[in-house]
């Protein structure tokens, strides 16, 4: 017996039982020595995938910008027509809300941001979404955001129909389960990508928000994704970040106590936000004796009514966001008002059910936080220069992200990435390290996890009711 044995530990020095031997086509998949399978053709699936992802992308977004500037013409012709024209933006929009809610639930994986539905395929929780996800979450998304002006982002659908096209590439190549649920995990991080011209920010995104682990496969097929979805994409759009920041110098040293009570600040008001998410989303959906279409289409009249007389406070917020980086100047108690009417018509937005994200919303809040914070910050005798506020706006952007969502660095290099700005990097994390904090320490899980637990408890009723279960 050797030194240190106890009795009854017979076994305590034996070796430890042999793995179990891989499964089909899974040989080396995570090793540092991959097979011929994975390194060759499952990352040729991933780049197909990634073609298809970021055409298909781009085209969303381009029809969006196309709808977007459309609607903005509505409600010009509105002011100069009265109350009859601002009657016919109110129908618009209703009517749009109504058509996207009725994909939501024809198409229920179509619903809401897609985000949490990759993320439960990727733990085993929900089977990958089927290929008529891929046009429910186009027109649906169209519909929604740039015809309705719902405050919602174009990131969900993306990313949703980037892991739509993983999964349909796997099928297709007669990929394994697991490869098939690889694939769309990493497609999922194309879709990112091309939401916001962000390569690596998408790819981060994969690592940190939804597979939260790094292995060989993930890094070879989402860098393999990425590039293909980027590349395509750009020749739909255009190269250029989705803000145009003039440069600025990083705040001094002595300014990052600002920035660390400016992150507490946005971790409180993210936990805030995603309760209202939470509560307005099953709140809405306890309500059965009135049709979806009906509760979504009273959402699109609410907001419909929003464009024409307080556009700032609804639609997805780029223009709001970029207006504010610009200098746009107002008053103290105009910014509170904006920032409140855009703090509860985004998760009023989202509740209606249909295609949409919460991410590019959260820009346009986090945005009109700066401006917010830069305004106490002077009441309190604090001087703040232009390059000073300009970094709050772009730190707001991202700490809001990571307090909610509870993954600063995506937050972080996506935000640079569309400001094309790297030299403000200690204030942004000086600020999403405090938001974050913040929200952990009130206990506030990840948006995107009270989002899945709900999904799936609304799945499981579903199936409970149709005797599936």
């Amino acid at each position: 017996m050797s030194e240190g044995r106890q009795d009854g530990d017979d076994d305590a020095d034996a070796p430890p039982p042999p793995a179990p031997p891989p499964a089909p086509g899974e040989q080396g998949a995570d090793s540092n020595f991959p097979g011929p399978r994975t390194l060759y053709y499952l990352t040729l699936l991933a780049v197909l995938a990634g073609v298809l992802a970021g055409f298909t992308g781009g085209a969303f977004r381009w029809v969006l910008v196309k709808t977007d500037a459309a609607r903005a013409d509505l409600a010009q012709w509105a002011l100069d027509h009265g109350p009859w024209g601002w009657l016919v933006t109110v129908l618009v929009s209703t009517a749009a809300a109504a058509a996207a809610t009725w994909i939501g639930t024809r198409w229920p994986m179509s619903a809401g941001s897609g985000i949490q539905q990759v993320e439960a395929v990727e733990r085993g929780e929900d089977r990958a979404a089927p290929a008529s996800t891929i046009p429910a979450r186009f027109i649906g998304g169209v519909l929604s955001i740039g015809v309705g002006g719902l405050v919602l982002g174009r990131e969900g659908p993306t990313v949703h129909m980037g892991a739509s096209f993983g999964a349909l590439a796997g099928r297709l190549g007669r990929a394994t389960r697991d490869e098939i649920r690889v694939l769309q995990s990493c497609l999922s991080g194309a879709g990112l990508a091309v939401a916001f011209n962000a390569p690596i920010g998408g790819a981060i995104f994969v690592f940190e928000e939804i597979s939260h682990k790094i292995r060989l496969r993930y890094l070879v097929w989402t860098i393999a994704a990425v590039v293909a979805a980027i590349s395509c994409s750009r020749v739909v759009l255009g190269n250029h970040p989705d803000f145009t920041v003039r440069a600025i110098t990083e705040p001094a040293v002595a300014n990052l106590p600002i920035f660390v009570v400016f992150g507490v600040f946005l971790g409180v008001l993210a936990v805030g936000y995603n309760v209202v998410i939470a509560r307005l989303l099953s709140g809405l959906r306890s309500i059965r004796r009135i049709p979806a279409v009906a509760k979504g289409a009273a959402i699109g009249a609410v907001v419909g009514g929003g464009l024409v007389y307080v556009p700032d406070a609804v639609s997805g917020g780029d223009t709001v966001a970029q207006s504010m980086l610009d200098g746009r100047q107002l008053a103290f108690w105009t910014v509170a008002i904006y920032l409140v009417l855009r703090f509860f018509s985004g998760p009023l937005s989202y509740a209606a059910g249909t295609p949409g994200g919460l991410f590019a919303p959260m820009l346009a809040l986090g945005t009109l936080c700066g401006v917010f914070f830069a305004r106490v910050v002077e009441a309190a005798g604090v001087t703040v220069d232009t390059d000073t506020r300009i970094t709050l706006m772009i730190a707001g952007m991202s700490g809001l992200f990571a307090a909610s969502v509870r993954a600063p660095f995506t937050g972080i290099v996506l935000v640079m990435e569309m400001c094309a700005i790297t030299t403000v990097s200690i204030s942004m994390l000086a600020t999403a390290g405090a938001a974050v904090i913040v929200a952990a320490a009130l206990r506030s899980a990840p948006i995107y996890d009270t989002l899945r637990e709900q999904m799936l408890a609304v799945e499981a009723a579903r199936r409970t009711r149709s005797g599936d279960g």
